[in-house]
C-alpha cells in the first residue's frame, strides 16, 4: 500500500496531539515496529515489555508515554498519553482508505433502472442492482456486489467484492462490509415432518444493519424469519462469523472469527465475543459482557462480566475448575493408595 507523501515530525505531533522532543523538522515516510522499524520511519512504545528495543530502534521516531520522554535512544520522541491509539492515527495519515472516484458507473454494471443511485455514488465492474434499491451518497460498491431488489445502502457505505444482500436488506452508514460477506439469505428454518424429512419455513422478515458496522470476509448474517435481523450501531464482526435468524447484536459488541449466534438471541450493548464461540439461540445476554474463546453459552447471562468455558462459568470460578482438573490425576493416585492401605489395615487387623 503506496503512502501518499512524507511528513515532518513536528506535523504528525500536531495531528495527535504530541510533544516533540528532539528533532521536530525530522522526515517521516513510513511506519514500523520498534523492534525492525528504519530510518525515516515512525513507530511507537506502548508496552514496558518493549522497552528494552528503544535504545537500538533505526526508527527515526518513536512515540512514547510522558516516562520515556528521557529515555536513552537517538529517535526523536513525540509524547503522548496513549502511544498505541496515536500510532493508529499516524498510520490513519499515512494510509488513507482507498476510494473509488465518485460517480463511476462500470459498462459491465447491471442496474436496474428503478433503482435509485445517488450521483456521487461508485459503482465497479460486474455489479448488479435490483429493482426499488436505494443507492446513498458517496457509496461504493468495488466490483460484483450483488444487491437485490428493495434493499437500501447508506451514505459513506462501502461493500467489497463479491458482498451479496437479499432482498429487503437495509444497510447504514459508514459500514464496510469485506469481501464474500452475504446479508440477508434465509434462516436455518425448518419443520421437521412424521417421516423425518423436513418442510422449508418461508423466511419473509430482513436484515437491518445500523450506522458504522464493519462485517468480515466470509461471514454471514440471516434474514429473520419475521421481523428484523438486527446489528445495532458501531459493531464489529470478524471474517467467517454466523448471525442467525432474528438474532439482535447490542451497540458497540465486537465478535471475533468462527463465533456462531443462534436464532431469536439478543446480545446486549458492548459485548465482547472472543473466537470459536457458540451461542444457543432465544437467550440474552446483559451489556457489557466479555465471553472468551471456545465458550459455550447456553442460557441467558443476566449480569455484566467475563465467562469462560463450556457451559459458560464466570471467569474466576471456571479457572479454579481448570486447575482442580490438572490435579485431578494426581489426587486418584492419592485416592487409589489410601484405598489400598485401608485395604491392607483390614487384611491385618482381621481375627
Amino acid at each position: 500500500m503506496s503512502q501518499l507523501r512524507s511528513y515532518t515530525v513536528d506535523e504528525l505531533a500536531q495531528r495527535v496531539g504530541g510533544v516533540v522532543v528532539g528533532d521536530g523538522a525530522c522526515s517521516i515516510h513510513g511506519v514500523g515496529r520498534i523492534e525492525d522499524a528504519q530510518h525515516g520511519e515512525i513507530t511507537f512504545l506502548a508496552s514496558d515489555t518493549y522497552a528494552k528495543f528503544l535504545p537500538t530502534t533505526k526508527a527515526s521516531c518513536v512515540l512514547v508515554r510522558n516516562d520515556h520522554r528521557d529515555a536513552e535512544t537517538s529517535a526523536t520522541r513525540i509524547v503522548v498519553d496513549d502511544p498505541y491509539r496515536a500510532f493508529v492515527g499516524v498510520m490513519q495519515v499515512f494510509y488513507p482508505a482507498q476510494q473509488m472516484p465518485p460517480g463511476v458507473r462500470a459498462q459491465t454494471a447491471t442496474i436496474d433502472p428503478t433503482a435509485e443511485i445517488d450521483p456521487t455514488a461508485s459503482i465497479g465492474p460486474g455489479c448488479v442492482i435490483g429493482s426499488a434499491c436505494r443507492i446513498g451518497p458517496r457509496v461504493q460498491l468495488t466490483a460484483n456486489v450483488v444487491i437485490y431488489p428493495n434493499s437500501t445502502v447508506g451514505a459513506d457505505t462501502v461493500l467489497h467484492a463479491n458482498v451479496a444482500c437479499y432482498s429487503g436488506t437495509i444497510i447504514g452508514e459508514r459500514c464496510i462490509i469485506h469481501a464474500g460477506a452475504v446479508i440477508g439469505s434465509d434462516g436455518f428454518g425448518f419443520l421437521e415432518d412424521p417421516d423425518k424429512s423436513f418442510a422449508k419455513i418461508p423466511q419473509v422478515g430482513t436484515v437491518r444493519i445500523c450506522d458504522d458496522v464493519e462485517i468480515g470476509a466470509n461471514t454471514t448474517i440471516d434474514r429473520a424469519a419475521v421481523g428484523e435481523t438486527v446489528i445495532e450501531n458501531g459493531v464489529k464482526l470478524d471474517n467467517l462469523v454466523h448471525i442467525a435468524h432474528g438474532v439482535r447484536i447490542g451497540a458497540h459488541t465486537a465478535i471475533a472469527a468462527q463465533t456462531g449466534v443462534s436464532g431469536s438471541t439478543v446480545l446486549g450493548k458492548r459485548n465482547r465475543l472472543a473466537g470459536q464461540v457458540g451461542v444457543v439461540g432465544h437467550i440474552t445476554t446483559a451489556d457489557d459482557v466479555i465471553i472468551y474463546a471456545q465458550s459455550g453459552v447456553g442460557k441467558n447471562v443476566p449480569q455484566p462480566g467475563i465467562y469462560f468455558g463450556s457451559p459458560i462459568k464466570e471467569h474466576l470460578t471456571a479457572l479454579r475448575i481448570e486447575a482442580a482438573l490438572r490435579r485431578l490425576p494426581a489426587a486418584m493416585q492419592e485416592l487409589q493408595e489410601l484405598k489400598r492401605e485401608i485395604e491392607e489395615l483390614h487384611t491385618t487387623n482381621k481375627p
